[in-house]
């Protein structure tokens, strides 16, 4: 008896260290696949901005969230108006999502005025300070941090120089209304006259003043300057129509608005922003930091871009040393 009793005794003994075990199990595994909701909000479509978008998911899903297993996102574009910007934030707010990217300015400011307590990621934003998302880019303190596009405007302009080495009236064609853009045409300023060329300014308000605003600039200037400007790089091919036909070289802020016709750039790779914006969420929705502390990230590496199109068109001569940067 006594040893059938120690017999029952190790086999409940064992049953029990077993359920535990699948237990335990059960809960490693829940919390391996808590689902996660993120909102992303983009001002409007252009190369850039969906190519950091890209950028971003391919990040988490190489970070383990995969979307339609432990990841919905629920993507939403403003197409530049707004009313639409607010309406979409708050309904982030509203679904209560888990983070939120905000791609671009104007996107960026929107969802930080509708909570301080959802951590936000941006990208494509020139500058987080100036735009009043962060106290600095060193501390944030706030619920915002992510990635900056702030160009090499000095060294973009000094390329504008060594394509077109004659020209002495540079045009700065930007969005009034974007306050990344009012920046890099102040930065710009400086550049073009500490060179003692001439600067011409010229605003759009809107995609339908694109075309006009452009043809303004023929017969006054010798070359144009457009920066990273959400507008101007969805508008891009109106523009390149123009300044082609009337053979104005025009270097822009960064390397997808030459390819839709400009003539050249040194910039960044939008992709390649966004994916570290990814990584910095994928370290928010772990736990393991917070936007307060996160300092704001910049991406290192430019490249050139030329457009070997373009660059024929307006019988522009590369310089050897950039040859190798013709598409």
């Amino acid at each position: 008896m006594r040893k059938t009793k120690n017999v029952f005794a190790l086999l409940l003994t064992l049953t029990i260290g077993m359920s535990l075990a699948g237990c335990s199990g059960a809960t490693e595994t829940t919390v391996t696949a808590k689902k996660v909701n993120i909102g992303i909000l983009q001002l409007v479509e252009h190369v850039a901005l969906d190519s950091a978008n890209t950028g971003f998911k391919d990040a988490l899903k190489a970070g383990g969230y995969i979307e339609g297993e432990n990841l919905t996102i629920d993507f939403q574009n403003a197409q530049a108006d707004q009313s639409n910007l607010k309406t979409m934030s708050q309904r982030f707010v509203n679904n209560k999502v888990d983070l939120i990217l905000a791609i671009a300015t104007p996107a960026a400011q929107s969802v930080a005025a509708e909570t301080e307590t959802i951590p936000i990621l941006v990208t494509a934003v020139t500058d987080l300070v100036d735009a009043k998302l962060v106290e600095s880019n060193e501390k944030p303190n706030t619920n915002v941090t992510g990635t900056t596009d702030m160009n090499p405007i000095k060294e973009q302009i000094d390329l504008l120089v060594k394509l077109v080495p004659n020209a002495k009236k540079i045009g700065v064609l930007y969005t009034s209304s974007e306050d990344n853009s009012i920046l890099q045409a102040g930065i710009a300023k400086q550049a073009i006259e500490a060179l003692g060329l001439e600067y011409v300014e010229k605003t759009v308000t809107t995609s339908n003043d694109v075309q006009q605003v452009t043809q303004s600039l023929v017969g006054k200037v010798d070359a144009i300057y457009i920066p990273t400007d959400n507008i101007l790089a969805s508008a891009m091919p109106i523009v390149s129509d123009v300044t082609n036909t009337a053979k104005i070289p025009v270097i822009c802020g960064e390397p997808n608005m030459v390819t839709a016709g400009g003539l050249a750039t040194i910039g960044i790779d939008y992709y390649k922003l966004g994916y570290q914006t990814g990584e910095m969420a994928i370290r928010v929705l772990k736990g393991e930091s917070k936007p307060a502390d996160m300092p704001v990230e910049s991406l290192k590496d430019m490249e050139y871009s030329i457009n070997k199109a373009t660059a024929e068109a307006l019988g522009i001569t590369i310089p050897k040393d950039l040859k190798q940067y013709v598409k």
